[in-house]
C-alpha cells in the first residue's frame, strides 16, 4: 500500500489523466451502446416462470408488453358522439405509431367490452411489439403524447402500464445527486474549514462512481441488470466513496499538522487509513457479492452492479485522492491552520470538545446506555413483524401521475382487479381437455375472491389455451394472493382430475408471490454465508472472538430496525403521500436480500474504522477501558461528520420520485443513522466496557493457525506514536491513576 501511495503521489499527473481517460472512455462506450436492462423476475422452475413460458410459445403475438388509455366523462357517457369520435381517432393514430403492434378498444363491431357499468368510463389496451424492457422510449412517450393530446373539458384521458410507467415513473435530471453533493460539500467544508480539502472527497467519489455509472450500462448488454441497478449503485458508491475520502484526507491533515511533508502526509494516510478502506470496501463487495448463491439472475447483475461501484469508489480513494491530495499541497489545512503551524510548529493534537467528553460519558455509565441503545433499537424493529412481501402496483404511484390515475378511474369503473388479472395457462392434448377447460370457467366464477373470468382462448394449431380470471381485489392485496393460492391447491386440481391438463397460474400476482417465496427460502442461507464471512474477516483482522460476534448482532439489530422503519413508511404508508411517494403498500421482494447485504456491508465500515482504532490502542497499552475510551473520542467525530454525509446523500433519492430507489434511500439512511449514533458511538463501547479485556480474547491455538491481516501496518503505527503521542492524558476525564499507569507503560515498554 505504501508503495503505490509513493508511485501516486510522485506521479500524481499521470495518475489523474488515467482516472479521466478511463471515465472518458467508458463514458464512450456507454453512450454508444445505449442501456439494455432487464426487470426479469421470472424464477425457472416456478409456477408462474412456467405459465410466461407456454404462453410466449403458444401466443408469440402476446410476448410484447401491454399499456391501457383509459378515458373518463364525469357527465354523459363515453358513447356519446363527441368522444366516441375523438378517441377513435385517437386510437386510430396510436395503431399508426412505430412499435405498437395492436391497439383493441370499446368502439365498433369488434368491441371489446371496455365500458363501465355507468358508461363513464372506457379504456383500449395497446400491445406494443416488444417486452416493456426493449421498447424505446420514443416510441413510449409517443403513445403517451397521443394520449394526452385527446384530453378536453369534459374528458379525462390517462395512460397506464409498464411502458408508460418507464416514460414517466420518474423525474428528470440528477436533482437528487446534486442535492446530495452539495449537502456534503457543506458538511465537508464545515469539518475541514479549507475548500480545496472539502471538495477533493467529492471530486474522487464523483469519478469512481461516474466510470462505475457508465460501466454498469455496459454490463447490461452481456448480463440481466435491473433498471434501478445504476441509480442503487450510483447511491451506494457516493455514500460509501465520499466517506472513505473523508477518512484520508483527516489522516493527512493529521499528518500535516505533525510536521510531515505533503508526499509524506499523503503516503502514510494511504498506508494507514487507507488500508482500512480496502478491507471496509471489501466486506461490503463480500456482503453484495453474496445474492451471488441466490442463483437468481434478476439478483446477480445488481450484486455485481454494486460491487463494481464500491471497486471503483476504494480505488479511487487509495489512486486518485493522493494524487490530488499532493497537488493542492499545504491547502488541504485552512488558513488558520496553517497560520497556527507556521506560528508554533507541529503540536500534538489530543481529542477534546463532546467527542472527549462523550467518551468519557459512555465510560462512566456503560449499563445505563446499553440499555436504552437497546430499547430504541427494539422499538424501531416491531413494525418489521408485520412485513409484507409482495408487489407495489401503479396504485402506489403519485397521486398526480397519470398511471396512478389510471389506476384509479379503472378500479372505481370495473373493480380493482382488473389492474392486475391472473393468467391461466396449460398444454391441451385432445377433446377431453378441451371439454375439461369449458367447464373450469363456470367453476371459477363460482370461486370465492373472483369477479370476472374471460373466454378459453385456444392457439391455431390448439396445443395451448389460457383464460384471464380477474380478481375482486387489487394486484397487491393480500386477498389476491390468496386466490393464487386457492386456485392452484383447490380449483384447479379438481379440474385437471381425470385429464391430462396442467393448468399454471400466471400473473404480476402470481410472479411476485412466486419470487418472494424463493427469495424467503433462501434467505437464512444467503444471511448465514454473509455474516459468517464479515465474521471471518473481522476474526482475522482484530484477533476477538468478541468483536465479530458483537458485530454480527449489531448488524442484525440495525437491519430488524431499519425494515421497521420501511415498513412504517412504505408499508404503512407514514408519511409517503407526504414525500410523494404515493400510498403505503407491499414491499418488493427482491428489497430484503439487497438491503440485508447494503446494510450488512456499510455497517462493518464504521465497525472497522472505530474498532481499528480501539485495537491500535491496545496493543499499545493493554488496557481496555483507555482503549475503548482513545478510541471512541478520537474516531467519534469524523465519524458522525461521515455519517452526516451518507445520511444526507441518501436522503436526497427521495427526490427521484422512484418509490424503489426511495426505498433504498430512506433504509440506507436510517440504517447509518442508527448505526453511528446508536450503535457505533454508544452501544458499542458500552458493551466493551463492560466485557473489559475479554473483548480482546483469542485461543492460543487459534491463533497460530489464523492467518494474520494488518489493517495498520505496525511500522506506520510506531511512526505515529513517536510523532504523537502526549506526554499527559489524552482524552479529557482521564483519571491521574491511570495517567500515570500509561506514562509508566510507555516508559517501561
Amino acid at each position: 500500500m505504501t508503495a503505490l501511495a509513493r508511485w501516486c503521489v510522485r506521479r500524481r499527473l499521470i495518475t489523474v489523466l488515467l482516472w479521466l481517460l478511463a471515465l472518458g472512455g467508458v463514458a464512450a462506450g456507454a453512450l454508444a451502446t445505449g442501456s439494455a436492462y432487464s426487470n426479469d423476475y421470472e424464477v425457472p422452475g416456478t409456477e408462474s416462470g412456467h405459465a410466461a413460458e407456454l404462453l410466449r410459445e403458444g401466443f408469440p403475438d402476446l410476448s410484447g408488453d401491454s399499456d391501457t388509455v383509459v378515458w373518463h366523462t364525469p357527465s354523459g357517457s363515453v358513447l356519446d358522439s363527441g368522444v366516441e369520435q375523438s378517441m377513435t381517432r385517437t386510437l386510430d393514430r396510436i395503431q399508426d405509431l412505430p412499435g405498437v403492434a395492436a391497439v383493441s378498444g370499446p368502439y365498433g363491431d369488434d368491441g371489446t367490452g371496455g365500458i363501465s357499468a355507468d358508461g363513464r368510463t372506457a379504456y383500449a389496451t395497446v400491445v406494443f411489439d416488444e417486452p416493456a424492457k426493449d421498447i424505446d422510449e420514443g416510441e413510449a412517450a409517443a403513445v403517451l403524447e397521443a394520449a394526452e393530446a385527446a384530453r378536453a373539458d369534459g374528458l379525462q384521458v390517462e395512460l397506464g402500464g409498464s411502458a408508460a410507467a418507464a416514460t414517466t415513473g420518474a423525474p428528470e435530471g440528477h436533482l437528487a445527486e446534486i442535492v446530495g453533493v452539495a449537502v456534503a460539500a457543506v458538511v465537508l467544508f464545515l469539518a475541514f474549514g479549507s475548500l480545496a480539502a472539502s471538495l477533493l472527497p467529492i471530486a474522487t467519489a464523483l469519478v469512481g462512481v461516474g466510470t462505475a455509472y457508465a460501466s454498469i450500462v455496459l454490463l447490461g448488454h452481456v448480463m440481466t441488470v435491473a433498471d434501478f441497478a445504476p441509480m442503487l449503485g450510483m447511491l451506494i458508491g457516493l455514500g460509501v466513496g465520499i466517506d472513505y475520502a473523508l477518512f484520508i484526507v483527516t489522516r493527512h491533515r493529521r499528518g500535516l499538522k505533525r510536521g510531515l511533508s505533503v508526499a509524506e502526509a499523503a503516503t502514510e494516510a494511504v498506508a494507514t487509513t487507507g488500508r482500512a478502506v480496502v478491507f471496509a470496501g471489501a466486506t461490503v463487495c463480500i456482503a453484495l457479492l453474496g445474492m451471488l448463491i441466490l442463483r437468481l439472475n434478476f439478483l446477480n447483475g445488481v450484486a455485481v452492479a454494486a460491487s463494481l461501484t464500491v471497486v471503483l469508489t476504494v480505488a479511487a480513494s487509495i489512486t486518485l485522492l493522493p494524487a490530488l491530495l499532493s497537488l493542492i499541497g499545504m491547502r488541504a489545512l485552512s488558513r488558520r491552520e496553517r497560520r497556527r503551524l507556521a506560528r508554533t510548529g507541529p503540536q500534538p493534537e489530543p481529542p477534546t470538545g463532546f467527542a472527549a467528553r462523550w467518551a468519557a460519558f459512555v465510560e462512566r455509565r456503560p449499563k445505563l446506555l446499553g440499555v436504552l441503545a437497546l430499547a430504541v433499537m427494539a422499538v424501531l424493529a416491531l413494525p418489521t413483524s408485520s412485513l409484507h412481501l409482495g408487489t407495489s402496483d401503479q396504485g402506489n404511484d403519485p397521486k398526480t401521475s397519470t398511471t396512478r390515475q389510471a389506476y384509479d378511474l379503472l378500479a372505481d369503473g370495473f373493480g380493482p382487479g382488473v389492474n392486475g388479472p391472473l393468467t391461466l395457462v396449460t398444454e391441451v392434448d385432445g377433446a377431453a381437455d378441451r371439454l375439461a377447460l369449458d367447464r373450469l370457467g363456470p367453476a371459477l366464477r363460482a370461486t370465492e375472491g373472483v369477479a370476472d373470468v374471460g373466454p378459453v382462448v385456444h392457439n391455431a394449431d390448439g396445443g395451448t389455451a389460457y383464460l384471464t380470471v380477474v380478481p375482486e381485489s387489487s394486484p397487491q392485496s393480500k386477498r389476491t394472493s390468496d386466490l393464487v393460492d386457492r386456485l392452484r391447491e383447490d380449483v384447479l386440481p379438481s379440474a385437471e382430475a381425470g385429464t391430462a391438463l396442467d393448468v399454471r397460474v400466471g400473473g404480476v400476482t402470481a410472479g411476485y408471490d412466486d419470487f418472494a417465496e424463493v427469495i424467503i427460502g433462501k434467505l437464512p442461507l444467503f444471511v448465514g454465508v454473509v455474516v459468517g464471512l464479515g465474521c471471518l474477516l473481522l476474526l482475522l483482522a482484530f484477533r476477538s472472538i468478541a468483536i465479530p460476534l458483537k458485530a454480527a448482532a449489531m448488524n442484525v439489530a440495525a437491519v430488524a430496525a431499519t425494515f421497521g422503519v420501511v415498513v412504517a413508511v412504505f408499508q404503512w404508508g407514514w408519511g409517503s403521500e407526504l414525500l410523494g411517494l404515493g400510498s403505503g403498500g407491499p414491499i418488493e421482494p427482491f428489497l430484503p436480500v439487497i438491503m440485508v447485504s447494503v446494510l450488512f456491508g456499510l455497517s462493518m465500515d464504521y465497525q472497522v474504522f472505530l474498532v481499528s482504532r480501539m485495537y491500535e490502542e491496545w496493543l499499545e497499552t493493554g488496557e481496555n477501558r483507555r482503549a475503548v475510551r482513545v478510541g471512541l473520542a478520537e474516531t467519534g467525530r469524523v465519524i458522525n461528520s461521515a455519517a452526516v454525509i451518507m445520511i444526507s446523500v441518501f436522503l436526497a433519492f427521495v427526490l427521484t420520485g422512484d418509490r424503489v430507489i426511495a426505498m433504498f434511500g430512506i433504509a440506507l439512511a436510517v440504517a447509518v443513522a442508527l448505526d453511528a449514533f446508536v450503535l457505533r458511538t454508544l452501544l458499542v463501547p458500552a458493551l466493551m466496557h463492560l466485557l473489559g479485556g475479554a473483548n480482546w480474547w483469542l485461543p492460543r491455538r487459534l491463533d497460530r493457525i489464523l492467518p494474520r491481516i494488518s489493517i495498520e501496518p505496525p511500522e506506520s503505527r510506531a511512526a505515529h506514536e513517536r510523532l504523537a503521542a502526549p506526554t499527559g492524558a489524552e482524552v479529557e476525564g482521564m483519571p491521574a491513576e491511570q495517567e500515570r499507569k500509561t506514562d509508566v507503560r510507555h516508559t517501561t515498554g
